[in-house]
């Protein structure tokens, strides 16, 4: 597969409103989201929650080459602050799918244990050390399978806000996911970050953002899920994270993965018109000319 960033944006079945979280809204088919993700003119996706594609691994494979996708790799939720709980065996029976299906990239979250991603506890020293070795461990894990492990800082984990991906960057050698939305809602500057650390990031999830729904969510004045509701996740080029400087900073850096079109969506019915890969569709044609601009 050619490396060109072009034929590097996937999808990702959040942005069809399919995601993990109990009671997050109503569910597409991975038939229709699939079809649209072609359509769109993506070649490759994340995997989606559990129980979206196939769990066995050569129907994995057989269902994403029906519609001529690759598998990037996926989100997946650990409890890693947790003593007594060992995340290793998890993500050692979840790596023997990557193979079949030559998915690249785990994303890992560090979540709270609670159910979405409206509130979070606050770790002790302790805590910290056990997550940070986690990090290490399933790093060097993924390694040895060829699959390449990122932290995906994200809104309600233990992972959210700067002082957090900063002690991650000083005492952790995992990279990470530049989630451009999520960093800015936990109150970092994904485009200054990029600038600082761009050798520290190997993934990307492109999203752009209202930066004043965010501003509500960081000062409490509205949960996550309902920012998201109420539309706090734009179209790439349609809020206020910076793109061009992303993009840039990545490409100067030689960046060669994936940039991920995933704009967190809540579907209450089955959408009588197009729906949300009108949304999807800007994001690409906007990123898409963002990359050529760069080259």
């Amino acid at each position: 597969m050619t490396t060109s960033p072009l034929n590097r944006i996937a999808g990702a079945p959040i942005s069809w409103g399919v995601c993990e979280v109990p009671g997050w809204g109503y569910q597409l088919t991975p038939e229709r989201v699939l079809n649209e993700m072609r359509e769109v003119g993506l070649s490759a996706t994340e995997f989606g929650p559990e129980g979206f594609l196939p769990a066995e691994p050569g129907a994995m494979a057989s269902t994403l080459a029906e519609h001529d996708l690759h598998a990037v790799g996926g989100f997946t939720p650990l409890l890693l602050h947790v003593p007594g709980h060992d995340p290793l065996p998890e993500v050692e029976q979840l790596l023997a799918g990557y193979d079949a299906s030559k998915a690249e990239v785990l994303v890992l979250s560090a979540v709270t244990g609670q159910d979405g991603y409206d509130s979070r506890p606050e770790l002790d020293a302790d805590g910290w050390k056990l997550l940070l070795s986690n990090l290490d461990r399933l790093a060097s894990l993924a390694a040895e399978r060829g699959v390449r492990a990122v932290l995906h800082p994200h809104v309600g984990t233990m992972i959210e806000n700067g002082d957090e991906v900063r002690r991650v960057l000083e005492h952790s050698a995992i990279s990470l996911c530049l989630d451009t939305g999520h960093l800015l809602i936990g109150g970092t500057d994904p485009a200054e970050l990029t600038r600082q650390a761009p050798e520290r990031i190997a993934h990307t999830h492109m999203k752009d953002v209202d930066a004043s729904l965010a501003a509500k969510v960081q000062d409490g004045q509205l949960s996550y899920t309902d920012a998201v509701r109420k539309g706090m996740y734009r179209p790439l080029g349609a809020g206020d994270v910076d793109v061009q400087a992303i993009v840039t900073h990545l490409s100067a850096r030689g960046y060669d993965g994936w940039y991920v079109l995933e704009q967190d969506t809540i579907l209450t019915e089955e959408p009588k018109a197009k729906g949300p890969v009108e949304d999807v569709w800007a994001s690409a044609e906007h990123l898409r000319s963002v990359l050529r601009g760069v080259a």
